[in-house]
């Protein structure tokens, strides 16, 4: 499981940089680069979970992967290390992406 930190803040399963969720999936079936990706697993935080998280924060956490050209997906898991999902104005998926993709060679 790779460590991850995550920025999008305004995710519900953010708990300070941490996921509570438990697992995620990372989008972007022909991405290309960074930006192609998304957090699919993104929820917007709005009237009662606004004040918490869902879940357990931890930092490690099982990444399923749909980028078939980043380096870090083997079998549709992501083997990475570690992981950063960026968007910390997000307001939906489409405004988070794998910070760590990078593509196969």
């Amino acid at each position: 499981m790779p460590l991850l930190v995550c920025s999008a803040q305004s995710c519900v399963y953010n708990d300070g940089m941490y996921c509570s969720k438990g697992d995620i999936l990372v989008g972007g079936e022909d991405a290309d680069a960074p930006q192609d990706t998304s957090c699919a697993s993104f929820h917007e935080r709005s009237g009662e979970s606004a004040k918490n998280s869902m879940g357990t924060p931890t930092q490690s956490i099982y990444v399923d992967c749909e980028a078939n050209e980043c380096k870090y997906n083997k079998e549709l898991k992501c083997d990475a290390d570690k992981i950063e999902i960026v968007g910390a104005a997000a307001s939906q998926s489409e405004q988070t992406e794998c910070g760590t993709f990078d593509k196969e060679e």
